[in-house]
């Protein structure tokens, strides 16, 4: 009962617990209209408003946030906390484009369009994230950049690479935080266990890429950075193989708003949110395979991420949940569906002694395996569950009480081996009539 209640309170659409935003300086006179910063989002992202009125951003994630224009510097916030707003009244027609420096650039990630005119009415919602487009053909060149001998740093050896190039890092330990920008660089350490990137505790992410499509990194570790290890927003085609990334203040191995992907070999830790994240994306083309996920708040956690998406053989154990898809309004292109579970090892989570989130919504999925949080014709097929201390498997809809609600159906279940739970080895919450072909071989 314990878990139901849990799940109850999660699906009744309980905010999250953050702190309440800061009071904004916003010019006096006419209509205020909010925009909510979320990781990685700004909603709505796309806003039409008439000439005089005053738009108020509210960071209302857990990271650090700005509102930066494409181009200009008519207005702009410096890095806003969490309940921290910046507000600017605008008075004159054009459409102006947006983006956090932080997790996106311009036109891509992080990023939010604004229409000012007199002819228009209310906030306009239109779809963002990754379309169909094709997987990117990048040509490899001849040219290999080595760190520390031809850059003394691994950020000076990206800023000098070209599409194509191998910026190749020697054994050591990096205190800085890498962004690149250029697409088809291959970043490759040395010593996967002795090339290491060390935030200190102070830098934010290890390697950030954002908008350069067919980057790849090899053989890393990153450690200690505020909020990810290795991370890639809006791009197309990305590949991290060999990669470990423990102790980090969000996510350990992420991507975001981005298709055509593969996280392979990797090992991933400490994070009090997901060891491993892919989100919003439809279709995603996305493969997670050979990982290990353990000592996490979630091993794998996927907002939004549907089509084409595999995780298999690999293993997620002692977390604090194991494997957590789910459909949320915090994100784009809803539901989370059509994502294939198959021949991993889910095993003993529940763990204390995982890393733990500030946000109590997170325990909803405590104990738990595999759950499934609104997601549509998923298949979770031949895994090894032993040891979960609550559920093997939960598959739960979300109900429109705030927000969208968001059904699960067509989910199958099926081969899976659990035992060793203190619930139930497979558990449907709040789950609509005719709930369609749940099958659990244990």
């Amino acid at each position: 009962m314990a878990l139901v209640a849990a799940l109850l309170l999660a699906a009744s659409g309980a905010p999250a617990l953050v702190p309440q935003p800061a009071a904004a300086r916003a010019p006096a006179g006419g209509p205020v209209v909010t925009v909510s910063i979320k990781d990685n989002t700004f909603r709505p992202a796309r806003l039409a408003v008439r000439p005089g009125t005053t738009v108020r951003w509210v960071n209302v994630g857990r990271n650090r946030h700005n509102v930066t224009p494409n181009t200009g510097k008519a207005f702009g916030s410096s890095d806003l906390r969490p309940g921290q707003s910046y507000a600017f009244r605008f008075e004159d027609a054009g459409e102006i484009g947006y983006y956090c420096t932080l997790h996106g650039a311009p036109g891509r990630g992080q990023h939010a369009t604004l229409a000012v005119g007199k002819d228009v009415g209310a906030s306009e919602a239109a779809p963002v994230g990754a379309s169909d487009a094709a997987a990117p053909s990048i040509r490899p060149s001849t040219r290999t950049i080595r760190v520390p001998s031809d850059a003394r740093t691994i950020q000076g050896g990206v800023d000098r690479a070209r599409p194509g190039d191998l910026v190749l890092v020697s054994s050591g330990v990096y205190h800085e935080s890498v962004t690149v920008a250029t697409d088809g660089v291959v970043i490759r350490g040395i010593d996967r266990n002795r090339t290491i990137l060390d935030g200190d505790f102070q830098k934010e992410n290890g390697i950030k890429v954002v908008g350069a499509d067919g980057v790849a990194i090899e053989n890393l570790t990153a450690r200690n950075f505020t909020e990810n290890g290795f991370y890639w927003d809006g791009v197309l085609g990305y590949r991290g193989s060999y990669l470990t990334a423990y102790r980090n203040g969000d996510y350990g191995i992420f991507a975001f708003d981005s298709q055509w992907g593969l996280f392979e070999h990797s090992y991933a830790s400490g994070s009090p949110d997901a060891g491993f994240y892919i989100g919003q994306c439809n279709p995603c083309h996305a493969v997670i395979t050979d990982v290990v996920a353990e000592y996490n708040q979630l091993g794998y956690s996927g907002t939004n991420a549907g089509g084409d998406l595999l995780i298999v053989r690999s293993v997620f154990r002692n977390n604090r949940g194991g494997i957590a898809p789910n459909s949320l309004d915090s994100e784009e292109l809803a539901p989370q569906g059509h994502a294939t579970i198959v021949g991993n090892l889910v095993e003993t989570n529940g763990s204390d002694d995982a890393a733990h989130s500030t946000s109590e919504e997170f325990d909803v999925v405590y104990g738990t395996g595999i759950a499934v949080f609104g997601g549509i014709d998923n298949e979770i097929l031949r895994n090894h569950l032993p040891g979960n201390a609550l559920a093997g498997v939960v598959i739960a809809s979300i109900p429109a009480l705030a927000g969208n609600g968001y059904p699960a159906t067509g989910n199958v279940v099926r081969g899976n081996n659990t035992h060793g739970t203190k619930l139930a080895d497979l558990a449907t919450v709040l789950t609509t009539p005719g709930f369609p072909l749940l099958e659990d071989d244990a």
